[in-house]
């Protein structure tokens, strides 16, 4: 290509990649993503098209849910026609400005995501620690204004990234460590004085996904404080078990999440097999997991489940 002659340049187009080593099975690999992205998809459709059917389910903890689906749909389709493309067709290439659309979208809604799981972590504080002011402190308004929040907070942090990516000048490689566009990944790739986009980078990491994680922390050792001081051990097991789900959405959220972020620190020291991997998991695990687990965890979830599949099979017949 033209551009790569010169010293300075503003890549038209980026260089995705699958996983280093495996370029000649990517396309059986593809198989499992496409499983992979019909679970995600229609797991998340699901439990948002349940809670909305079933009034009984009209209650802050299964909204602040419907809000986590719609956030990990939005999240899949994000990544779905890069990794798809690298994958099925081996068509590697991005155009410049829809990478950083990309990088923009993915970054807002783990932004979000992570928002999300923070209100989902004091809403089980709130039912834990005093429950009988459970529908009077989460009212309906409150619960709106918590998501719009977590909306605007992701937009507003992240629409930086793609303009002050946007400035900068490439004469690296134009090849990416991942098979979608990530902000340190394109950042790495970039000539001259990146020291903005280093700090505003960390300024993110710590005002949304540090603040959003020391509070769930918080919330847990006072739910954990609140649990202790329940009398009845079959009570303290109870109230323990209504938050199983979450702690488990918060892990697979937040440990690739961290591993990534030290591997891009720390990424000489590290194969390139585990990068891509770690990045993969980061985008996969929550969307596919989230359905599952709280389907298979949450009895009301189930049982609507099952109800309206029963009713869709005798309807049928």
């Amino acid at each position: 290509m033209e551009f790569i002659n010169n010293s300075w340049f503003q890549p038209p187009t980026f260089l995705l990649i699958g996983i280093p080593g495996l370029e000649a099975v990517q396309i059986w690999i593809s198989n499992p993503l496409c499983v992979m992205y019909a679970i995600a998809l229609l797991g998340n459709f699901t439990i948002l098209f349940v809670i909305k059917t079933i009034s009984n389910l009209h209650e802050p903890q299964y909204i602040f849910l419907s809000m986590l689906a719609a956030t990990d749909v939005g999240l899949s389709l994000s990544t779905l026609p890069t990794v798809l493309n690298v994958f099925l067709l081996n068509h590697r290439e991005i155009e410049f400005c829809s990478c950083l659309a990309q990088m923009f979208f993915i970054h807002t809604f783990s932004s979000i995501e992570s928002a999300i799981l923070l209100a989902m972590a004091f809403d089980r504080f709130v039912a834990i620690r005093n429950p009988l002011q459970y529908t009077v402190v989460l009212t309906p308004p409150r619960i709106i204004r918590m998501g719009l929040a977590a909306i605007v907070r992701g937009v507003v942090l992240m629409a930086p990234l793609p303009i002050l990516l946007k400035r900068l000048s490439f004469c690296k490689d134009i090849i990416l460590s991942h098979c979608y566009c990530y902000h340190p990944d394109v950042m790495k790739l970039a000539c001259g004085p990146v020291r903005v986009n280093i700090i505003y980078g960390l300024f993110l990491v710590l005002c949304s996904f540090g603040v959003d994680s020391m509070f769930i922390v918080i919330s847990y050792i006072l739910i954990l404080k609140t649990v202790l001081g329940i009398a009845s051990r079959d009570s303290q097991l109870k109230a323990l078990n209504t938050c199983v789900s979450h702690i488990f959405t918060v892990c697979i959220f937040y440990v690739p999440l961290i591993v990534l972020a030290l591997i891009h620190r720390f990424g000489t020291f590290t194969s390139p097999l585990l990068h891509v991997t770690m990045a993969n998991l980061f985008l996969f695990l929550t969307p596919v997991l989230n359905p599952l687990v709280y389907s298979l965890k949450t009895k009301q979830i189930r049982s609507a489940v099952q109800k309206i599949f029963k009713n869709r099979r005798n309807w049928l017949k």
